[in-house]
């Protein structure tokens, strides 16, 4: 398994890699950047989305373009125009905490969360956008919130918060997180987690920042595949292409001078991910 480059983005924080099926292309941001990029793998060039504010997180929406989180809460995008939209105000525009990774669940709810600027330890929040745009902190006391992912029936969330090195599985009962516990003990890998994604089997592939590398976990939790990279951080995988056999993956320029950091790869994953959950707002 063996990653090739992309798109040569040099994003200072790529992240957030999502697949829309309808559209046949992956959106992922730039946080720092503060844009929306969209990949063709048909050969079209890679499309930049201005936000003009850092976007931690896209996700397509049911009746069409995309919701995003930024920094002070969830708007809609245009994915052709780039026209923005205000859908949910969270939190004082200036405020120094800012959105980091986001997916929505089966049930179409889209759960993003937060990091301070400094990365104090709990001082940030996850939080849930219900379909009547309803915001709802699901989860606080977070320092870095980070990748987030639900299996098939929408039962169970599985979430990191990167410094404890764990990935955390929760029930979901209603909306409601209960029942932490240990799912992946990442302690002794190198690097800290970052982003993940779940494939059809149900096994978890996480991204190891400073560590060059994703890792496959059975859902038992045992190391299964180790994929490395050219770069020391990326950050996020995700399932994409026509039959989501595609392993996507983002990683960051910043703080290494590595010549192919911030760069969009792909790898044959060789088993297939899921299909996207929309935003039913």
């Amino acid at each position: 398994m063996h990653p090739e480059l992309v798109v040569d983005a040099r994003a200072a924080l790529g992240e957030g890699p999502v697949w829309d099926d309808r559209a046949g292309v992956l959106y992922w941001v730039d946080i720092l950047g503060q844009s929306v990029h969209v990949h063709d793998p048909s050969g079209e060039p890679d499309r930049l989305l201005p936000m003009g504010a850092q976007v931690g997180a896209v996700v397509p929406r049911q009746s069409g373009g995309l919701v995003a989180a930024v920094a002070d809460g969830f708007v809609t995008l245009d994915d052709t125009t780039g026209e923005v939209g205000r859908l949910a105000t969270v939190q004082p525009t200036g405020r120094d905490v800012r959105f980091n990774d986001g997916v929505c669940d089966p049930s179409g709810r889209f759960w993003a969360g937060t990091v301070a600027l400094d990365q104090s330890p709990g001082a940030g929040t996850l939080y849930r956008l219900d379909p009547g745009a309803t915001v709802t902190p699901a989860l606080t006391g977070v320092t870095v919130s980070n990748g987030i992912e639900f299996t098939a029936d929408g039962a169970t969330m599985y979430y990191i918060d990167t410094p404890t090195r764990r990935i955390d599985a929760f029930d979901v009962v209603a909306g409601e997180l209960r029942n932490r516990r240990t799912a992946v003990d990442l302690t002794d890998v190198m690097g800290v987690p970052d982003g993940l994604t779940l494939d059809a089997e149900g096994c978890l592939w996480v991204a190891l920042w400073d560590g060059g590398a994703v890792h496959r976990y059975a859902p038992n939790g045992v190391l299964d595949r180790v994929v490395t990279f050219p770069v020391p951080r990326p950050t996020c995988p995700a399932f994409g292409g026509p039959d989501l056999t595609t392993l996507y993956v983002t990683s960051a320029a910043i703080g290494t001078d590595d010549p192919l950091s911030g760069a969009l790869f792909a790898v044959a994953a060789g088993v297939a991910g899921r299909p996207v959950h929309r935003y039913r707002g």
